[in-house]
């Protein structure tokens, strides 16, 4: 049985969470976890239909740094006032 969207995007946001601080995550890096985590479960639309909707919703936001990636929002430090 097929993954569902929600399942596939709360997969991608912990994989995101444990590596904030870590490692920056490409959207290819978490396509080709979900196929290793989920096998023929998932495909590549779901994949980009998870990342669209962590991105959308403000949970993931995406950053440039010679490349694209994909990580938590910043928080910025006059925001802690």
């Amino acid at each position: 049985m097929a993954k569902s969207v929600d399942e596939v995007a709360e997969a991608m946001f912990n994989l995101v969470k444990d590596a904030a601080g870590l490692k920056k995550l490409k959207a290819m890096d978490l396509n080709k976890s979900m196929v290793e985590m989920f096998g023929p479960e998932v495909d590549k639309q779901t994949c980009k239909d998870a990342i669209k909707k962590l991105i959308n919703s403000g949970r993931c936001v995406y950053t440039y740094f010679g490349g694209s990636y994909i990580e938590l929002p910043h928080r910025e430090a006059a925001a802690n006032d």
